[in-house]
C-alpha cells in the first residue's frame, strides 16, 4: 500500500581529556559517530564549521529541544575546542574518545562543479571507545542513534552493539558512509545490516544506495527489509522520502517546498533524521500510515529549511 500526503499538511587510551560530564536521570537521546570540522572551499573563499553527521544529529535534536548526549573522538587541539565550543553552545552533553591525531577534518571542495571530499588522517582512523562512562549513557538512553560509524571496524562495532540493550526498542542507525573513510566496504555492509536487522528504524539514502551496493534507493530499502529490519526511512533528495514498516506498507512524501533558494544540502539528510528522532521521542514510534505521514511531512519541512542556510545546522521556518 502507498500512501502519498499533501505537504501543506500537518590503540586504547587510558586518559580521558574531557571532564567526564554527569549523566542527568532525564531521559536523554544519545548519538554515536562522528565529529569534525567542515571545510567549504570554492572559487571564492574557503569556510569552516563544526560538523559530522552524528554532531549534526545531536545539535539537531538539542535545536528542537530534546536532551542529548553525543558519544564520538574529539582532539585535544584548537579544532577540538571549536567543537566542544560549539556543543556547548547548544546543550549537547559531550563524551569525548580522546584523539591521538588531532580532531578529524572534512574538506569539501567545490571550485569544480560538483563537491569532492578530504578526510584528514585523524578522520581516517577514527574510532570510539566504550568505557564505563559511555555504556551508562547508552544504557539510561530513551533513544541510541548511530551515524557515519565505521561499521567496517568489527571490534568497534561489537564494543557499541555490547553497550545497547533492546536495539529493537531504542536504536536508530544511519549508516551514512563516507567514500573517503571507508576501508573495506563489505564488511561494513555485513555489520551495518547485522545491526539494522535488529534496530527500531534505519535511515538510508540514496547516496548509501549508491557507495555501498551500486544499487537504487528502492533495491537497498527492499533488501534491508528482506533482512529483517522492520522499519527503513529513505531519503531521495529532491524526490522526497518514505517510510516503509514491514513488507507492504509504504508512505511517502515529497520535499517540502518553501520560498527562497535552496543554499546547501549539506545537512539535509542529517535534519531528516534529527526531526524524525524528535517526532517519536515525543511522540512514540507512529503505528499507522497518516502518523508516518505527519513524521515525514514534518521531516521534510525541516530538511527543506535546513537547505536555505549555509552549513549543517538544523532549522525551521
Amino acid at each position: 500500500m502507498t500512501r502519498h500526503c499533501d505537504p501543506t499538511l500537518c590503540p586504547r587510551f587510558a586518559k580521558r581529556l574531557d571532564p567526564v560530564p554527569e549523566i542527568t536521570t532525564a531521559p536523554r537521546v544519545v548519538v554515536v559517530g562522528d565529529a569534525l570540522i567542515d571545510v567549504l572551499q570554492d572559487s571564492e573563499a574557503s569556510r569552516e564549521f563544526p560538523g559530522g553527521a552524528a554532531l549534526n544529529v545531536a545539535v539537531g535534536l538539542a535545536v528542537l529541544g530534546v536532551p542529548t548526549t553525543l558519544i564520538a573522538m574529539v582532539g585535544d587541539d584548537a579544532d577540538g575546542a571549536v567543537i566542544r565550543a560549539f556543543l556547548n553552545q547548544y546543550g549537547v552533553q559531550l563524551i569525548a574518545t580522546p584523539g591521538p591525531l588531532g580532531s578529524s577534518r572534512a574538506v569539501s571542495d567545490r571550485t569544480d562543479g560538483e563537491p569532492r571530499y578530504f578526510f584528514n588522517d585523524a578522520a581516517k582512523a577514527r574510532r570510539i571507545e566504550f568505557g564505563a562512562v559511555e555504556r551508562a549513557a547508552l544504557d539510561a538512553a530513551r533513544l541510541v542513534v548511530v551515524s557515519c560509524f565505521p561499521f567496517d571496524d568489527t571490534a568497534q562495532t561489537e564494543a557499541f552493539m555490547a553497550c545497547v540493550t533492546d536495539p529493537e526498542q531504542r536504536l536508530v542507525i544511519d549508516p551514512n558512509p563516507r567514500a573517503g573513510m571507508l576501508r573495506d566496504g563489505p564488511r561494513f555492509v555485513r555489520n551495518f545490516e547485522a545491526l539494522a536487522a535488529r534496530s527500531l528504524l534505519v535511515k538510508v539514502g540514496d547516496e548509501d544506495a549508491d557507495l555501498l551496493y551500486d544499487s537504487t534507493l528502492d533495491e537497498l530499502r527492499a533488501r534491508l527489509v528482506a533482512a529483517g529490519a522492520g522499519t527503513v526511512l529513505a531519503t531521495a533528495g529532491r524526490l522526497g522520502a518514505s517510510v516503509v514498516v514491514g513488507l507492504n506498507n509504504l508512505v511517502s512524501v515529497p520535499i517540502y517546498e518553501l520560498d527562497g533558494p535552496i543554499v546547501d544540502t549539506m545537512g539535509a539528510g542529517d535534519a531528516t533524521l534529527a526531526a524524525s528522532v524528535c517526532s517519536i521521542v515525543r511522540g512514540g514510534v507512529p503505528q499507522d500510515a497518516a502518523a508516518w505521514q505527519v513524521l515525514l511531512v514534518d521531516a521534510m519541512l525541516t530538511a527543506a529549511a535546513t537547505c536555505r542556510h549555509e552549513g549543517a545546522l538544523l532549522r525551521r521556518p
